[in-house]
């Protein structure tokens, strides 16, 4: 396992980094111009039912949960991470085309789970070389810059459904031939410009990383993060639901991506300084932030009338997710052991996925139930938990 590019020096981000950065944006812009559409495809077309909608979305980040945990550790065990984030990108492009090709609800829910598999055998060993390739007092603002740039991604991807959606007559199926190319892109970069780093000499080989005995040499303070994060995730379901927010507002099925839009570029702007801030503070204080502003996104979700309310609520979701995404996985990154890291990002992202599964499943039960303002004040509810379960965290590392 050998690095074929220079040390980065001591203060700048790592080039291999920057360019799993690109790769996440360039997949995210595929992926964000169908996920984008896809509610309202299945919803105003299909004629799907929005419980149903929430139970796909929550099946999907699920199976990238669970697919996690094993290529998490499968890259523990090789000692490489660079191929099986590779082999999760490749299986994420070739299910692009069937997007298009799809006739039916079965079919777009095979995609979506066979895509969701690719997210999922990449998710972990990605997160892991980022914290390998990275020293440790630049781990926060190296996670905020990969974030930062997954999430230009994410409005880029939206903008141009939106300007497809024009140019094309909202032709649903031409936007998502579109998003074929960036994908494949992302495939031949990761492939081409990023490299494992060496092998630090005297770390432990670790050969079976699920095994109780390996599960026990992760410290408590690296399963507080997991418990805390759980509640958390249990507050934000699905980003489907703002999309169908604004569509119940009166947004035109045109601009629905416009959604997207608004709450990527605010996460965008605020994840790399939000990173910067986490090597310089307590964490703690920086995810109470976070989580606060996800009680008011919420609220004003559920209560604020017409377009304006929507908007202000997305742009706030946007910023509780900066605030917090490459937050949790510097903590995970700092509390885990070096030869676990793959087994530690693989649980935690499990343990996510399950609780995604859940918020979404009731998210979309709640909307069919009591409407928009139920979902989003159950999800203020759960953010609201969360802050309090939060004080069980020790204080990070570079505050003792």
């Amino acid at each position: 396992m050998t690095d074929r590019t220079p040390p980065a020096p001591a203060n700048r981000i790592p080039r291999g980094v920057w360019a799993l950065g690109f790769v996440s944006m360039l997949m995210d812009i595929s992926s964000e111009m169908i996920h984008a559409l896809l509610p309202l495809y299945l919803v105003a077309v299909l004629g799907t039912p929005v419980l149903a909608v929430g139970i796909i979305e929550g099946i999907a980040e699920a199976t990238a949960a669970i697919t996690k945990v094993f290529s998490g550790a499968l890259s523990d065990r090789l000692g490489t991470r660079k191929w099986l984030a590779a082999a999760g990108y490749g299986l994420a492009a070739v299910t692009k085309p069937v997007f298009p090709l799809a006739t039916s609800v079965g079919a777009l829910v095979a995609a979506r789970f066979v895509d969701r598999i690719g997210k999922g055998i990449r998710g972990a060993p990605r997160d892991a070389l980022v914290a390998d390739l990275t020293p440790p007092h630049l781990r926060g603002a190296a996670f905020g810059l990969r974030q930062a740039l997954d999430t230009v991604g994410g409005f880029l991807g939206p903008l141009i459904a939106i300007l497809l959606m024009w140019l094309t007559a909202e032709n649903f199926t031409a936007v998502f031939w579109f998003a074929v190319l960036p994908a494949f892109a992302a495939f031949a970069l990761i492939c081409l410009a990023v490299s494992d780093p060496p092998r630090p000499e005297g770390l432990r080989r670790v050969r079976a990383p699920l095994s109780r005995a390996e599960m026990a040499r992760l410290p408590r303070a690296y399963w507080l993060v997991v418990g805390v994060a759980a509640v958390f995730t249990l507050a934000r379901f699905s980003e489907a639901f703002l999309v169908l927010r604004a569509a119940d507002a009166g947004l035109p099925a045109m601009l629905a991506p416009a959604v997207m839009v608004l709450m990527s570029v605010v996460y965008a702007a605020s994840a790399y300084p939000a990173g910067v801030l986490a090597d310089r503070m307590d964490h703690r204080r920086l995810l109470l932030i976070g989580l606060g502003v996800l009680v008011v996104a919420d609220l004003v979700l559920a209560l604020a009338p017409g377009l304006a309310g929507v908007a202000a609520g997305v742009a706030l979701w946007g910023l509780h997710m900066g605030l917090t995404q490459g937050l949790l996985a510097a903590m995970v990154a700092d509390t885990a052991p070096a030869e676990l890291r793959g087994t530690a990002f693989g649980v935690f992202n499990l343990v996510g996925g399950v609780a995604l599964l859940a918020a979404s499943v009731l998210a979309g039960l709640l909307w069919d139930l009591a409407g928009p303002a139920g979902t989003f004040l159950a999800g203020a509810g759960f953010a609201f938990l969360a802050i309090v379960a939060m004080w069980t965290l020790p204080p990070s590392r570079r505050t003792r």
